[in-house]
C-alpha cells in the first residue's frame, strides 16, 4: 500500500499533544467555524497558527518551492476575512477551559484576578485597512496609525490567560469608515461597532463575556486611564472589586463626612 501523504503539514510533532489537551479545533467547531467545500476551517486555521513558529508570513510561504502543497492564497483571506465566525466565542471558550485547568493546579490562597489594559497596535505602513485611526502615544509623544488594543486577561499571579480583546477605533481620528455589504446581523459587524466605542463602555461587555463564561475572579486590575468612578460603579455591580491607579486632581474622596483630596486619602488610609 502506498502512503498517502497530506497537502501540507499540519502541525509540527511538539504542538500536536498541546492542540490535543487544550481541545483548540474542538472549541473551533464549537464556535461555529465550518466551511462547505474546500480545505475545512481546522486546516486552515493550524496552518496560520503554524507560520507564526516558522517566521514568515503568508506571502512568504506561496514564494517557497512547496507552494504547491498549499491552498490558495483566496482561501486563507476568506477564512481570515469572513464576517461570520465567531472568533470572540472560539477565545473566550478556549481560556475558560484553559483557566479551568490552570486553577486546579494553584493553591486556594491565590487570588486571582481579572487585568484590564490598552496597548498599541501600529499599522503606520497601511492606507486602505478598514477602521483604520490616528492615535497618540502618551508614552513618547509620538502620533501612529493603528488602533488600540484593549486585552481582557486572567491571572493567579503566576499564570496569565488572555480571555478577550477589542481592536478600537476612533469616531474623531477615523481615516477609513467600515466597509459596505457586511451583513449586520454578522459577527463581524458587532465588532466593527464595538471598534468605534470608548473603552470605558467596551469593558464591561467583556466581563460580562468572561463571567458567563465560567471564569471568576473577585478583583479587576486597572490602571489610572480607566480608573474611574462610572466604570468602577458598573462593576461594582458585578461584585467585582477594583484596584487601580488613580490621577492625583481635583477630585475629592468622602471619608467619614469629610471630602479629601488623593494625597489627604493617603495620609489618612496609612
Amino acid at each position: 500500500m502506498i502512503k498517502q501523504e497530506a497537502p501540507f503539514e499540519q502541525l509540527p510533532t511538539e504542538l500536536k499533544p498541546t492542540f490535543q489537551e487544550l481541545g483548540v479545533l474542538k472549541h473551533l467547531r464549537q464556535a461555529g467555524s465550518r466551511k462547505s467545500f474546500g480545505y475545512s476551517c481546522s486546516q486552515l486555521f493550524q496552518l496560520v497558527f503554524v507560520l507564526l513558529f516558522h517566521q514568515k508570513n503568508w506571502f512568504r510561504l506561496l514564494e517557497s518551492g512547496k507552494h504547491q502543497s498549499y491552498p490558495g492564497k483566496d482561501a486563507v483571506y476568506r477564512f481570515l476575512n469572513h464576517s461570520g465566525y465567531a472568533w470572540r466565542r472560539f477565545l473566550t471558550s478556549l481560556s475558560s477551559d484553559a483557566v479551568r485547568r490552570v486553577a486546579n493546579l494553584t493553591s486556594n490562597s491565590c487570588r486571582s484576578v481579572f487585568i484590564v489594559d490598552d496597548s498599541m497596535f501600529e499599522r503606520n505602513r497601511s492606507k486602505a485597512v478598514e477602521l483604520l485611526a490616528r492615535f497618540k502615544d502618551h508614552a513618547t509623544g509620538a502620533y501612529y496609525k493603528g488602533f488600540r488594543m484593549l486585552t481582557l486577561g486572567w491571572s493567579d499571579g503566576h499564570t496569565f490567560v488572555p480571555l478577550d480583546f477589542a481592536l478600537l477605533s476612533s469616531a474623531k481620528t477615523g481615516l477609513i469608515g467600515i466597509t459596505s455589504g457586511i451583513d449586520k446581523r454578522s459577527s463581524g459587524y458587532k465588532r466593527r461597532k464595538e471598534a468605534l466605542l470608548s473603552a470605558p463602555r467596551v469593558i464591561p461587555g467583556l466581563l460580562d463575556r468572561a463571567l458567563a463564561s465560567g471564569t471568576v475572579a473577585p478583583y479587576v486590575l486597572m490602571d489610572s486611564w480607566f480608573t474611574h468612578a462610572p466604570l468602577m460603579q458598573e462593576l461594582l455591580k458585578r461584585s467585582l472589586h477594583v484596584i487601580g491607579m488613580v490621577k492625583n486632581d481635583n477630585k475629592r474622596y468622602l471619608v467619614q463626612g469629610k471630602r479629601l483630596n488623593l494625597k489627604e486619602l493617603y495620609v489618612k488610609r496609612k
